[in-house]
C-alpha cells in the first residue's frame, strides 16, 4: 500500500516527536512491504511565523489531499510568546479549531491506558493503580460550546460576554454511531457523559443517544452526569471503556484520564470524519520549556500513528506491531523522564524511537 500522509510538525517539541513517529512509520512501512509519501504542511506558530496566520487555504486544500495527517503539538508559552499578543482568532489554536471544522473532523478518539510496567506512575491510589485500566474517550469536536456564536458588549452598562451551546440531533446521532461501532470492538459497554440535569442541549443528547442504543442491544448503555464521571474517573477508572461526550466535557474529562495513566506523553489521539480520513495527534501539549533538549516522550505520538494504520487504512496488524514494540521497550526498563522511575534505564527522545523501531518485526 501507498500512504499519503500530511506532516504537521507543529511547534515547541512537535518537530522532535513528530520525526520520531515518522521513523517508525518507515520502518514498520519497511517491515510490511509498504510505501510513504510524506507531505509538509505548516500550521499553528509555524504558520504565523511564515504566513502571518495559523492556517492557511493552501494548507487546508493540501491536507484535503492526503489520505491521513499526522501532527504534533501546536502552540507556544502564552506568557513570553508574541502569538498570544495576536487576537484570538489569529493565535496558534485557532488554526487547529479551523482545521477540524475544514476537515469535518467530528469525533475524537482517546484512549486512556495504563500500562502494567508504568503503575508505578500512577498517581491514583495503589489499589486503584494495580487494577489497571484501558477506556476511550470518545468526544464530539466541532459543535457545542467552541464553535457557537459568541459576544462581549455592553448590556445595560455592564461589559457581558456570551457564549452559544448548540447540538443538533445529527450532530449527535453521527457521534453517538461512532462510539457504539467503538464498543462493538471492545468491552461493550458505553457510558454517555452529559448534564442533563441542566441542560436542555444534555437532554437532547441523551435522548439520541437513547435512541442510538437501540441498534447495538449488544452495548450496555448507561448515562452519567459529567460531575460524578469526573469523579469516577478517579474513583474507579476500570469501571469505563467508552465514554461518549460533548466538545467541552470531552476536552477536560480526557486530559484528566490522561494524566491517572501518569504521563499525557504516553497517550495518542484519533480526530475522524465520515470517511477513512483522520488527524493523529498526541494528547499533550507543545511544552515549549523543554522543546530542542532531545527528552521529550515520543510514545504518544508513536502510538497516534499506530492509531492512523489501524483507522485510516485498516492495516491492524501493523498497528499492533506498532504498539507490542512500545510494549517491549517499556518492558525492557527504558523510560524517558517523564515516565522515569528508580531502577529503570533514562534515553532520550531519538533513542527512544530508535528503540521502538529495534522492536518492529512482521509477525
Amino acid at each position: 500500500m501507498d500512504m499519503k500522509i500530511g506532516v504537521i510538525k507543529g511547534d515547541g517539541i512537535g518537530p522532535e516527536i513528530v520525526d520520531e513517529a515518522m521513523k517508525v512509520l518507515d520502518r514498520t512501512a519497511e517491515a510490511y512491504g509498504h510505501s510513504i509519501s510524506y507531505t509538509q504542511l505548516l500550521m499553528g506558530g509555524a504558520s504565523i511565523d511564515v504566513n502571518g496566520v495559523p492556517l492557511t487555504d493552501e494548507t487546508l486544500g493540501q491536507a484535503k489531499k492526503s489520505d491521513a495527517v499526522l501532527m504534533g503539538s501546536i502552540g507556544g508559552d502564552a506568557k513570553t510568546s508574541p502569538w498570544y499578543k495576536l487576537e484570538p482568532s489569529k493565535r496558534p489554536e485557532a488554526g487547529l479549531l479551523q482545521l477540524r471544522k475544514g476537515l469535518n473532523l467530528f469525533a475524537n478518539l482517546r484512549p486512556a491506558v495504563l500500562y502494567e510496567e508504568l503503575k508505578d506512575a500512577c498517581p491514583l491510589k495503589k489499589e486503584i493503580a494495580d487494577q489497571g485500566f484501558d477506556l476511550m474517550i470518545m468526544r464530539e469536536l466541532t459543535g457545542g460550546l467552541y464553535f457557537g456564536k459568541r459576544s462581549t458588549e455592553p448590556v445595560d452598562g455592564v461589559m457581558t460576554a456570551r457564549d452559544e451551546l448548540t447540538y443538533n440531533e445529527n450532530e449527535i446521532r453521527r457521534i453517538a454511531k461512532r462510539a457504539f461501532d467503538i464498543a462493538m470492538k471492545r468491552r461493550k459497554k458505553v457510558t454517555s457523559v452529559d448534564k442533563a440535569n441542566v441542560l436542555d442541549s444534555s437532554r437532547l443528547w441523551r435522548k439520541v443517544v437513547e435512541e442510538v442504543a437501540q441498534d447495538y442491544p449488544e452495548v450496555e448503555l448507561e448515562h452519567m452526569l459529567v460531575d460524578n464521571c469526573a469523579m469516577q474517573l478517579v474513583k474507579d477508572p476500570a469501571q469505563f471503556d467508552v465514554i461518549l461526550t460533548e466538545n467541552m466535557f470531552g476536552d477536560i474529562l480526557s486530559d484528566e484520564a490522561s494524566m491517572v495513566t501518569g504521563s499525557i506523553g504516553m497517550l495518542a489521539s484519533a480526530s475522524l470524519n465520515e470517511t477513512k480520513f483522520g488527524l493523529y495527534e498526541p494528547s499533550g501539549g507543545s511544552a515549549p520549556d523543554i522543546a530542542g533538549k532531545g527528552i521529550a516522550n515520543p510514545i504518544a505520538t508513536i502510538l497516534s500513528a499506530a492509531m492512523m494504520l489501524r483507522f485510516s487504512f485498516d492495516l491492524d496488524e501493523e498497528a499492533s506491531a506498532i504498539e507490542r514494540a512500545v510494549e517491549s521497550v517499556l518492558r525492557d526498563g527504558y523510560r524517558t523522564i517523564d515516565i522515569m522511575s528508580e531502577g529503570m534505564k533514562q534515553i532520550g527522545t531519538k533513542e527512544m524511537g530508535d528503540r521502538i523501531c529495534s522492536y518492529i518485526s512482521r509477525q
